[in-house]
């Protein structure tokens, strides 16, 4: 492996840092030169510096292997993470070294936790580069990349194959150059349109542009303290969930159906399951907090309920109320679907919709192959038969996936924190949701944890962004050899 390649190719990563904190900065000089200015500016001096270096000094190579590949996204990942808390530490405030990382890692991951107390202290220059993180780990911060500097080459259908999952590329039925392509029209296509309408329902276009962005990437970050509850706004509410239900679907699919193709996500069994999933859901958790008297008519109840139950499924992570007061029953159904997650081939994080209706469909193959030991069983999805390899490597995904979680809780547990905060934290930072319940619920943040739990959560943050396998080759020496 050339260390010198993986740098030059970095440094590509980092000088996209440099640019949307160059944006931010003026956004500070356009609202009169408010104190994030001196820090952005300072910032993205210094990170142009760290990414032109190896630009200069390394050559260009067009091709790259799968070490090199793995090694370009994941250190990207974490450099672009370094990177990021320069503002953060040079503007001060609540920013210590492990608020600041919580906060550079929550937004790039699109967790959306943050750890601040009072997020509205912080200058426009300053929310604006918080919610950008979000806009460009949403789609990946080396895709992103690969797409604003087109020089790269060959490179970058390598480099984009090994960020983006195999599950993410199943449904784009396209070569990688077209599948970027489709997936930064719909990006950039749903954020502006969300914008205007934020807009047109009562938000500022400051505000509008940095909810558009928290949105579309399914992250949560927002100018207010109180999320989304600040508006107290139906259209705002109405107009968020919408987006964010279509950010949890597969962008190639969404592609598909403004195209009229036939591979649309009507006809997608995965997507039916999430829409049916969202429906359901949402009528249980309203019903169960009207009953038990939390809202005074069935309407009101819907309107919150539908709401956190969307922005938990899609791993967005707003709130528009507090549901660490809500039923026993609301507060396991909107954990499981903060492990659950939405599709595949969305912005969204957690184990995905894709994997858990394929690991239904392997059950139930099984079940058939005991009642009928010599009849041979075809998995299909949406008419297409299914390798068994697929459906195991699932059924794997999610099992790891479910021992991670139970390996955090246990470990946060030990550092003196009650089970209902530990279990639902990890399984918020995992799933890339958000808020969780106890001490992180929608209306709290994590600035009371200690500094080793804000680190040690963000470890789960990246594990559950890069699907875990992705980030553990990292640390796997005989691998590189």
């Amino acid at each position: 492996m050339h260390l010198g390649v993986v740098l030059r190719y970095v440094g590509i990563v980092v000088l996209l840092n440099t640019l949307f904190m160059l944006i931010s900065a003026l956004v500070s000089l356009f609202n009169g030169l408010d104190s994030g200015f001196y820090p952005l500016m300072l910032s993205s001096l210094l990170s142009a510096v760290l990414g032109a270096f190896p630009m200069i000094f390394v050559s260009k190579r067009e091709s790259i292997n799968n070490k090199e590949g793995y090694a370009i996204v994941i250190v990207s990942w974490l450099v672009c993470c370094v990177v990021g808390m320069f503002p953060y530490l040079l503007w001060g405030g609540e920013f210590d070294f492990a608020t600041a990382w919580f906060e550079i890692v929550s937004g790039y991951t699109t967790t959306g936790s943050t750890a601040l107390n009072d997020v509205e202290a912080l200058p426009k220059g300053l929310l604006f580069w918080r919610s950008s993180t979000h806009w460009i780990g949403g789609v990946g911060v080396v895709i992103f990349a690969l797409i604003a500097f087109s020089s790269v080459g060959t490179t970058k259908t390598k480099l984009s194959n090994l960020e983006m999952s195999s599950l993410a590329k199943d449904n784009y039925k396209y070569k990688t150059q077209k599948i970027i392509q489709i997936l930064i029209v719909v990006y950039l296509g749903m954020t502006a349109l969300q914008t205007v309408l934020l807009w047109f329902a009562g938000m500022t276009w400051f505000d509008a542009v940095n909810h558009s962005f928290a949105t579309i990437a399914t992250g949560g970050f927002s100018t207010k303290n109180l999320s989304i509850a600040y508006y107290d706004n139906i259209w705002i509410e109405g107009i968020i969930t919408v987006f964010m239900i279509l950010s949890g679907l597969h962008f190639g699919l969404i592609f598909a159906t403004i195209v009229g193709k036939a591979d649309n996500f009507f006809r997608s069994e995965v997507c039916r399951f999430y829409f049916a999933l969202i429906a359901v859901s949402s009528l249980l958790v309203a019903l169960s907090i009207w009953h038990a008297g939390v809202y005074p008519d069935f309407f009101s109840a819907f309107r919150y309920a539908s709401f956190q139950v969307t922005t938990v499924f899609t791993t967005t992570g707003f709130a528009t109320a507090d549901s660490t007061q809500w039923t026993p029953f609301a507060m396991i159904v909107i954990i499981m679907l903060s492990m659950q997650g939405a599709c595949a081939g969305s912005t969204s994080g957690a184990i995905k919709t894709d994997r858990v209706w394929l690991a239904l469909k392997g059950i139930k193959a099984h079940i058939l192959q005991q009642q009928h030991p010599n009849a041979v069983i075809r998995l299909k999805m949406n008419n297409v038969t299914l390798d068994s390899s697929v459906v195991n490597y699932a059924i794997l995904y999610i099992f790891t996936y479910l021992a991670i979680l139970m390996i955090g809780t246990i470990v946060v547990c030990a550092t003196g924190v009650d089970l209902i905060t530990s279990s639902s934290m990890i399984v918020a930072c995992m799933g890339n949701v958000g808020p969780g319940f106890g001490e992180v619920g929608s209306m709290d943040n994590y600035s009371g944890l200690t500094g080793f739990v804000k680190i040690f959560s963000t470890l789960f943050m990246l594990l559950g962004r890069l699907e875990i396998f992705a980030l553990v080759q990292l640390f796997m020496i005989k691998w590189w050899k």
